[in-house]
């Protein structure tokens, strides 16, 4: 899971300031590594870094990337190595210069590597998945070797690109001189919008990850863009799209609404906040028709995601709702760093409790999902610590018991708390007094009433359904492989930072 951000100005030089801003809002998508490139007068402007896209960038970075147009990334690691070899934007020099951002995992990598060497002549330099989607994308664009290109170009390319790859991509690219465009995987797993703001100086436009990235910077939202879709905006600021996949069909990834997203965005024409309302109020039926509420004196969420099902939830059983956990803001979300031991140190370091919202009370503490277990239990403890009677554990989602393959970092199932064991045995493990779950039913319901014209979901951490429908035992065993924490800590045991080519610094 990753943000991306593209931006093109018809007037203004100052883009690479706006695709910063909206980075920063962007950051809860991913905070291993943060990248810019602009172009200007037919030349790329780069600049990336491990970290947040605070410590990325400095003034003296900012002043040289220089240009009417350009595109950002926030990356957030599933596979390779968390180096900063493999921040994006990444480029290729051939053909025209395109710089690229993608967000999502594609399926078929393995395929698609074997043929860009032995059909397109074309090297691959990462481990990245995004530099193979890039590579594909510039190869179907090169046998058109045509000097100038246009729209139908690009389009024509992006249709050749969803015939070769599977899986999940939402991706921004950019060519010098031209413009920038942006195209969406044919199920819509990965979420892109659009968005336009018009001044007296003239009209800007942005491609985002979340709807919140625009709306923060005044821009007005045009539209989601479609699954399959292509659109290209070129430096004249004419806007183009077009349906480049054959049987395109919505099928989201409801983990966006359940975690990633913000509250305050907008995907697919649902919100996010309403979506987490209604989660609160399934979970409170749930617990009404299952459990004894007078048993429960106070509600207290786990910071920050599961913060409005939870307080939805304390409404409606009519029971007191507490902040009783603080959360430290200054550390990352935990989920979404590369590595069980970070995760446990900093579980600790995140959160501290408030001892009167503890003391003798029975308290339910409401997350967004249980993933590994690892937060769960050490925030047990820690209102055991604090003096609670009894701990109760409700979870929005339900159990997370197959790997996610499509851009989350839930690759091997045996990290999964869930993975075997029932609930009463999942209570036991995270050391509650008693543990509840959110019925995927509920769940779907909760999100498809924001948009009734979406009938299908990607729900496969859930029930192993995969919708790309290419997903066998074989591919699970390799991104275990590839994905789990052990994995990743055997890549990261070389630091790759200095591979970094930037033109900015």
């Amino acid at each position: 899971m990753c943000g991306i951000v593209g931006i093109l100005s018809t007037t203004k030089k100052d883009t690479a300031l706006y695709i910063y801003d909206a980075l920063t809002i962007l950051q809860h998508r991913g905070q291993d590594a943060a990248g810019i490139v602009t172009s200007h007068k037919g030349r790329f402007y780069m600049r990336k870094s491990n970290g947040l896209v605070r410590n990325s960038f400095r003034t003296k970075h900012m002043a040289k990337l220089l240009g009417d147009m350009g595109i950002g990334h926030v990356r957030y690691p599933t596979a390779g190595s968390s180096s900063g070899a493999e921040a994006q934007p990444f480029y290729v020099n051939s053909p025209y210069g395109i710089a690229f951002a993608h967000n999502g995992n594609l399926t078929n990598t393995k395929q698609l590597e074997k043929e860009l060497f032995e059909q397109d002549l074309r090297h691959i330099n990462t481990n990245s998945d995004s530099e193979i989607l890039l590579n594909v994308f510039a190869s179907e664009l090169a046998k058109l070797k045509k000097q100038r290109i246009n729209e139908k170009d690009i389009f024509d390319s992006v249709s050749q690109v969803h015939k070769r790859v599977r899986g999940a991509y939402a991706a921004i690219g950019m060519i010098p001189g031209y413009g920038i465009f942006g195209f969406r995987d044919p199920n819509g797993i990965r979420p892109l919008i659009l968005g336009k703001r018009t001044t007296e100086g003239g009209t800007k436009y942005m491609l985002a990850s979340e709807s919140v990235a625009l709306t923060a910077l005044g821009y007005q939202i045009t539209r989601d863009i479609e699954p399959g879709e292509t659109v290209v905006i070129d430096r004249e600021g004419n806007v183009f799209t077009q349906q480049c996949a054959d049987n395109a069909k919505y099928s989201p990834c409801i983990f966006e609404f359940v975690y990633f997203a913000r509250p305050d965005s907008v995907i697919d024409n649902i919100s996010v906040y309403k979506s987490r309302l209604r989660m609160g109020d399934r979970l409170a039926d749930k617990i009404n028709r299952e459990w004894d509420v007078n048993d429960i004196d106070v509600v207290i969420p786990i910071p920050d995601t599961s913060r409005v099902a939870a307080l939805q939830l304390a409404h409606k059983l009519k029971v007191k709702y507490s902040e009783g956990l603080i959360k430290n803001r200054y550390i990352a979300r935990t989920f979404i760093m590369p590595g069980q031991k970070q995760r446990k140190k900093s579980v600790r370091q995140k959160l501290s409790t408030i001892e009167l919202e503890f003391k003798g009370k029975n308290v339910l503490l409401v997350d967004d999902s249980i993933v590994r277990g690892t937060t769960s239990e050490q925030i047990v403890q820690m209102a055991r610590d604090a003096g609670a009677n009894k701990v109760f554990f409700a979870s929005a989602a339900p159990p997370v018991r197959h790997p996610n393959v499509y851009g989350i970092d839930m690759s091997s199932e045996k990290e999964f708390i869930a993975h075997d064991k029932n609930v009463d045995q999942i209570c036991q493990a995270i050391g509650a007094d008693k543990l509840i779950y959110q019925d995927l039913d509920d769940l779907i319901w909760c999100v498809q009433q924001g948009n009734s014209n979406i009938t299908e979901f990607d729900c496969s951490c859930f029930n192993g359904e995969y919708v790309t429908q290419d997903i066998d035992k074989n591919y699970l065993d390799q991104i275990e492989s590839l994905r789990s924490d052990s994995a990743k800590q055997k890549n990261n045991t070389l630091d790759t930072s200095e591979l970094i080519c930037n033109d900015v610094e």
